[in-house]
């Protein structure tokens, strides 16, 4: 049997509870993905922006209309990597393309690639760890200058940042790009490249002059506001002189709290008593009457001469924290929001009320703020965080429940994350609006066309929402399916996504003839014509949750469909297993046992039983699935407590994930009587399996072994053996796992 680490580290010889297990994993999941707040960067709009199939667009036939044929513009970018290996890049070329990574020569076009511009070309990339200069040099023909390139696929989104360095220090999205050239750069290096392009547009003489509101709202008319921020850092507190000139009506604010008010245009002055080293200040300012001209501007001096001399005082930028951009605008507004001045700085609030919604810009042409998640999972929204939350969470139950100190800091935890992720869903639909259509927050939701993208994580929403206490973030409930108490009340932001997810589910998503859902038109074109087994747990699990949170119990037939269909399709008789996948083009099923769908299968079965009323009129369809499909898996368990990557393939390596969703699905069975006769066989499965995972799975630090990646599938069972490989502390796991043990405690409670 193989072994994913040295025996000797295994937790089971460190634990003798399940809570001191689960408490580990626990404790290095969240220790490993802190509460870190998203990362803002200045964006320039126009140029070379992705759109919303998450790839780049170059069209220089625009940007330079007059290029003589048979000119080159070559366009350069960095890319971070984490490790050595390849990037798999798309270019959709409008003429001759060839490009460089770190000065070497990785691709050109040839006749054919220049002639089907509708075929993407697929090109590997070699990056090694840290950062990589690409150069692409697009020559002008008759057939068009320019092309479409980036990522394979837009649910798996990276981005490029410009080649040259700034002063300041700070990473600008996109590509910098030289004028056209008539002759071939024989220097790529980063130094040359710097020299030989184009700058950042700045703004021009005449704009300059013309007022900082003026050239940055350049529709604005009379009576509407617009709003100015910036931090002002003084090295030690002092009484403060703040002065300037301005045209339209100015009101200040410092930490949210009104200082001045001048509604004369001209010359202003008032004193302040700074008794902080850094104060946020709002200048709200109001178009002036008939006036093209809409300016401010402020200088703050210690008023005290004993003060002044080796007293510091600059502005830098609320969310740079840099002198660089100063100050941060937003506009246009005919009433001036609330949240525009406030005590803290809020970066991830949209500023303004509906159609007035904006966000902050800088004083440089088309340019804004704009945020980026570049946490590797905290605040992320996807399906495997689902599971992962979901797993914290009864975790934290069942330390509340056993008096376990730490169940309150698991789940505070988990409420920060969704509240972040729920928070700024807004701010994500926004980007997606004005930025192009590719989004760095909530890229999966924001560009919506599976189960993956919503089910998982909405159903965790609703989990989170129920038996919490608002103000505290501690988990106080018992099981969702034993009351939602907590959802009669739920947050504005977690309602939002909720309702988001339930219309896509309800009224958007596919479904066959029988009602079952399938994915048809997605983004990622491999799925297409499709029905998985994974996708019960996408829906159903959110179903169960929207059906008491809306009080509609006939949500509840829409979930019991999926089964009947599913099982129509997918279901193994002979094996009593579930295949994979059913492709519709080829009229078939994969006939491939996969541990994860089969898991999947099973437990999404146990949330809609642990819901359905006793008296529903297909729960005994349901449970006597249940039944035969535990049954099936249960055959498959190995001497050692494990089940493996594909279930009736017992030189497939053994697999975590599935192990552990089988251990819930029969503790879920046990505990609910859903099984007919004596039921020790699956008491002896489960507590053999558990012992199994903290041997084989988990390591006395808390990490979990041994789980299989996401998928795509395939109709032979040495795609998952050997290609789809396992993975340390992968999300597909982490999550289930703490399920597991915390079902089996509760089994064990029981007796």
């Amino acid at each position: 049997m193989e072994k994913y680490f040295n025996g000797n580290d295994a937790v089971v010889l460190y634990s003798d509870k399940i809570e001191t297990t689960l408490e580990l994993i626990a404790n290095r999941y969240i220790n490993a993905n802190p509460k870190l707040d998203y990362t803002a960067r200045p964006y320039l709009l126009g140029e070379i922006i992705r759109n919303r199939d998450y790839r780049y667009t170059a069209d220089f036939s625009s940007i330079f209309p007059n290029a003589p044929c048979f000119s080159y513009v070559y366009a350069w970018g960095k890319y971070h990597a984490g490790e050595d290996g390849d990037l798999r890049f798309i270019l959709i070329p409008k003429g001759p393309v060839k490009i460089w990574m770190n000065q070497a020569e990785a691709y050109a076009t040839d006749a054919a690639a220049e002639r089907y511009e509708q075929t993407p070309v697929t090109i590997y990339l070699p990056v090694k760890k840290g950062w990589n200069h690409i150069v692409l040099r697009f020559t002008r023909t008759k057939t068009g200058f320019g092309g479409e390139f980036g990522t394979w696929l837009g649910k798996l989104d990276y981005y490029f940042f410009r080649g040259a360095e700034r002063p300041d220090g700070l990473l600008l999205e996109g590509f910098d790009y030289t004028p056209p050239l008539g002759e071939t750069l024989k220097d790529l290096s980063p130094e040359n490249l710097s020299a030989m392009c184009l700058p950042p547009r700045d703004w021009t003489d005449e704009e300059k002059k013309s007022g900082v509101f003026t050239r940055i709202f350049k529709d604005a008319v009379k009576g509407e506001s617009a709003a100015a921020v910036t931090q002002i850092n003084i090295s030690s507190p002092a009484l403060c002189r703040f002065s300037g000139k301005h045209s339209g009506n100015c009101t200040f604010y410092i930490d949210g709290k009104f200082i001045f008010s001048s509604k004369e245009a001209g010359h202003y002055q008032f004193e302040k008593t700074l008794d902080k080293n850094r104060v946020l200040l709002t200048v709200i300012s109001e178009k002036p009457d008939n006036e093209v001209f809409w300016d401010f501007n402020l200088n703050v001096l210690c008023a005290s001469a004993n003060t002044e001399e080796n007293n510091s005082i600059y502005f830098t930028n609320p969310f740079f924290n840099t002198k660089t951009f100063p100050w941060i605008f937003a506009g246009l507004f005919k009433k001036t929001p609330i949240n525009v001045h406030t005590e803290v700085f809020d970066r991830e609030l949209l500023i303004g009320e509906k159609d007035e919604k904006t966000y902050w810009r800088l004083d440089m042409p088309d340019t804004w703020v704009r945020l980026y998640n570049e946490n590797p999972l905290y605040g992320h929204w996807n399906y495997p965080l689902g599971v992962t939350l979901y797993g914290l969470i009864e975790t934290a139950r069942l330390f509340t429940r056993n008096g376990i100190n730490s169940g309150a800091d698991i789940g505070s935890y988990v409420r920060s994350h969704v509240e972040k992720s729920t928070r700024t869903f807004d701010y994500a639909l926004f980007d997606k609006e004005h930025f192009g259509g590719a989004t760095a927050v909530h890229h999966l939701l924001t560009s919506i066309d599976s189960l993956d993208d919503c089910g998982s994580f909405g159903s965790l929403v609703l989990e989170a929402a129920c038996g919490m206490e608002s103000n505290k973030g501690t988990a106080t409930g018992e099981d969702f399916a034993s009351g939602a108490e907590g959802l009669k009340n739920l947050p504005p932001d977690f309602r939002v996504t909720v309702e988001y997810t339930a219309n896509h589910i309800l009224n958007r998503q596919d479904r066959l003839k029988e009602g079952c859902f399938y994915r048809r038109r997605l983004m990622h074109h491999f799925h297409n014509d499709t029905l998985w087994a994974d996708d019960l747990y996408m829906s159903v699990p959110f179903l169960c949750r929207y059906a008491k949170y809306t009080n509609d119990m006939s949500i509840l037939g829409i979930a019991a469909v999926q089964f009947e269909g599913f099982k129509k399709y997918l279901f193994m008789e002979e094996k009593n297993l579930m295949a994979h996948v059913f492709d519709l083009k080829r009229n078939m099923n994969t006939g491939i046992p996969w541990g994860r769908g089969n898991g999947w299968t099973i437990f999404s079965l146990t949330e809609l039983l642990m819901t359905l009323p006793e008296n529903h009129p297909r729960r005994e369809f349901l449970l006597d699935f249940f039944r035969r499909h535990s049954a099936g898996c249960l055959d498959c368990q190995d001497e050692n407590g494990m089940w493996h990557q594909v279930l009736d393939m017992p030189s497939s390596y053994i697999e975590t994930s599935c192990t552990a969703i089988f251990i819930c699905a029969f503790c879920r069975g046990i505990r609910y009587n859903w099984f007919e006769g004596d039921t020790a066989i699956y008491r002896i499965a489960v507590e053999k399996a558990w012992h199994a995972l903290e041997t084989y799975s988990i390591d006395r630090g808390g990490n979990v072994y041994g789980v299989c990646r996401g998928s795509e599938f395939s109709f032979n069972p040495k795609y998952y053996a050997q290609h789809l490989l396992p993975r340390l502390n992968d999300t597909h796991g982490i999550g289930i796992v703490l399920l597991a043990g915390v079902e089996l405690q509760k089994l064990r409670d029981m007796n």
